[in-house]
């Protein structure tokens, strides 16, 4: 690799040093071999591509090549105006075989490649090159969008992604270096029409000036060693030209062309059986020649009719192949380990709502669940597994279900051209709609026209419309069960993050104190009631502290919660006030004396009557406080907080239970009832 990389520095000083130096005719005509050469590889290369990011080096190569060849045309313009009209053998050849005999005829023909080169190839290049830079930068939003898509489906894995994203980027580098290096070919070709121009004029001047022969003779000499030169140059331009179109034409080609152009182009038999008798009923025009027509039309039937047998054979063939892989899949046994994959969470819909899912009809869905575990990760701190979208027939049309770990869990239908109208509580007049039921509150709501959208909102209506709809119930089930969908794999990635930043905590923490199965047991308890866990450094100390005095991780739990009251008081009292229900002294001492301990962890040992009492007077009073406008919170004292809140969310699964030690500092608490045997 070093070796290579000294090579191709001392060839491009080589290359500066031709600029300056005069070079001898024998060394001329080596560099203009190696010149041709470079070239016809160039483009033998480009036709055995399969893909055009195998020669992503091709943009800096296409510079080199055009200094080289200009520098080429500096010191064979030095040797011609400077010698004479004699630059070596190469230009000499080229010349003679071009004008031949006839001065005037090698001119124009000069001049005709000089236009195709300029007018055919190189512009064509480099408009090729600036369309497929500006549409592989367009489409770079939808290739991103549609890895994201695989990614959620669970297609492909993060590996996955994150090399086709590299691809994508690396793809649109290779255009966009095209693009620019498609200027280079154009200004090669104009230098090229420019130093022929120059190379004549001055030849003549100094000719008749300088060498003491006939004019005529002069005129021939440096005509013939312009274009020579201009030949030499301008055939390894024209075939640079030609590869640099035929890299960039094929984009994303997947095979060589020769394969490409005998799949394609022989892949219609009938075509060329067409072609032949075609060709065959024009020969008998009077006055064309039929013999070359004929035999031209004759090659064409026997080739097109050799692969339409051949065509006919290999169908039979895959028939009886196909047959007989079948009869051999029915005789193996099945195999049924695909089947029994559980995915975390799964989004199934019905046939009414894949155009929401669809990029190509505008559904946006797709980058909605993308947000729906970007938010997840930065409100509650989990990493959100891939989440599977499909489509399920079995579904109603409007109907949509969402499934944990191959269960559903919640399911709900929604109208995909219609908005979904919620009364905010100052409605000044009725709108029509179908009454439906918001799914993810249960709150009273309307299926109303898009076009009523305006008048809904001026009446004081909150309109959504059916992909929100789905991600709010989708966020909202996957906070609610977010620590079932947290695994030993995630909490070792949190703790590998954590350990960038904080070493020495991990370190004396996990694995030395505490497992990752009992940490994810304290995660999964927090998570349980909605405390995030993105302060990880706080939780992994809390443990740390308080591993010495017990291994109980609903009790570690609690001593987390103390050293999370910060976070704890703003999640669940935003505004720093607290209406409080509380329980009576009696009761929680009751509570206390019958927790009791077993292998499972602790457990409330109360007669039913007594749990069906402080079922009623909690409910009775949750309900008065709501009926006031306000969020019941209930404060306990921290050994029975835990216990409670088992109580509690039989009452109301988001009722939130505190300790009193968890109530930051600055909060204002107003007590609202107190809960009594």
């Amino acid at each position: 690799m070093k070796t290579s990389n000294i090579i191709m520095a001392l060839a491009v000083l080589g290359i500066v040093f031709i600029l300056i130096i005069p070079l001898p005719t024998l060394v001329m005509d080596m560099l203009l071999i190696v010149n041709i050469t470079l070239s016809l590889l160039v483009l033998l290369f480009s036709l055995y591509l399969k893909d055009p990011l195998e020669f992503s080096v091709f943009p800096t190569l296409l510079l080199v090549l055009t200094l080289f060849r200009l520098s080429l045309n500096l010191s064979s313009t030095r040797l011609i105006l400077g010698n004479e009209g004699n630059a070596g053998k190469v230009i000499d050849t080229f010349g003679n075989v071009v004008i031949g005999s006839n001065l005037t005829v090698g001119v124009i023909v000069f001049l005709i490649i000089m236009i195709i080169q300029f007018m055919v190839i190189t512009k064509g290049a480099e408009r090729v090159a600036e369309v497929a830079a500006r549409f592989t930068l367009d489409a770079m939003p939808g290739k991103q969008m549609a890895i994201d898509a695989d990614l959620n489906s669970g297609i492909i894995d993060e590996e996955g992604a994150r090399t086709r994203r590299d691809e994508i980027a690396r793809e649109a580098d290779f255009h966009g270096a095209m693009d620019g290096a498609s200027k280079f070919i154009k200004g090669d070709a104009i230098a090229g029409v420019i130093i022929t121009i120059i190379n004549i004029a001055g030849g003549l001047i100094i000719g008749v000036v300088t060498m003491n022969r006939p004019i005529g003779e002069v005129v021939r000499i440096f005509l013939l060693a312009t274009i020579g030169d201009g030949l030499v140059s301008q055939i390894p331009a024209l075939l640079i030209s030609t590869a640099s179109g035929i890299i960039v034409t094929r984009s994303g080609a997947g095979a060589a062309f020769g394969e490409e152009m005998s799949s394609q182009v022989l892949a219609q038999p009938y075509v060329l059986i067409m072609g032949g008798v075609l060709l065959a009923v024009v020969s008998l025009v009077p006055g064309l020649p039929k013999a070359p027509m004929l035999l031209l039309a004759l090659a064409l039937v026997l080739v097109g009719y050799n692969l339409r047998n051949r065509r006919v054979k290999a169908e039979i063939v895959a028939t009886d192949d196909e047959a007989e892989r079948r009869a051999q899949e029915k005789r193996k046994p099945e195999s049924v380990t695909t089947l029994l994959q559980v995915h975390p969470i799964e989004l199934e819909f019905g046939f009414g709502l894949v155009p929401m899912v669809d990029v190509s009809q505008d559904g946006d869905l797709l980058d909605r669940v993308v947000m729906i575990r970007r938010q997840s990760a930065i409100d509650m701190g989990i990493i959100v597994p891939a989440i599977r979208v499909v489509d399920n027939i079995q579904l109603g049309t409007n109907a949509y279900s969402i499934k944990i770990k191959g269960v559903e869990v919640a399911h709900g239908e929604v109208m995909a051209d219609h908005l979904l109208a919620l009364s905010t509580g100052d409605v000044e007049e009725e709108i029509y709609g179908i009454p439906t039921v918001e799914p993810t509150f249960g709150l009273p709501a309307l299926w109303i026209p898009k076009s009523e959208r305006e008048n809904a909102e001026l009446l004081g209506y909150s309109t959504v419309d059916p992909p929100s709809v789905i991600a709010t119930h989708l966020t909202e089930v996957i906070k609610r069960h977010s620590s079932e969908l947290l695994n030993r794999q995630q909490v070792q990635t949190l703790v590998d993050n954590l350990k960038r930043s904080q070493p020495a905590l991990v370190e004396e923490v996990i694995p030395k104190m505490f497992s990752l199965g009992e940490l994810q047991k304290v995660l999964g308890n927090l998570l349980s009631e909605n405390v995030p866990i993105r302060d990880m450094a706080t939780i992994v100390e809390a443990l740390g502290d308080n591993g010495n005095l017990t291994r109980d991780t609903e009790l570690l739990t609690e001593y987390v919660r103390q050293a999370l009251k910060r976070s704890i008081s703003k999640r669940f009292l935003p505004d720093d006030v607290a209406y409080a229900i509380t329980l009576d002294p009696e009761l929680e001492t009751m509570i206390a004396e019958n927790t009791k301990q077993s292998d499972q962890g602790t457990y409330l040992a109360l007669e039913p009557s007594s749990i069906r009492s402080i079922f009623d007077k909690l409910r009775g009073a949750v309900e008065r406080v709501r009926e006031r406008g306000k969020t019941p919170v209930i404060l306990t004292s921290p050994v029975i907080r835990r216990q409670f809140r088992k109580i509690a969310e039989q009452v109301s699964p988001e009722l939130t239970v505190m300790s009193f030690n968890e109530i930051e500092q600055g909060v204002e608490v107003y007590s609202e009832g107190v809960v009594k045997l």
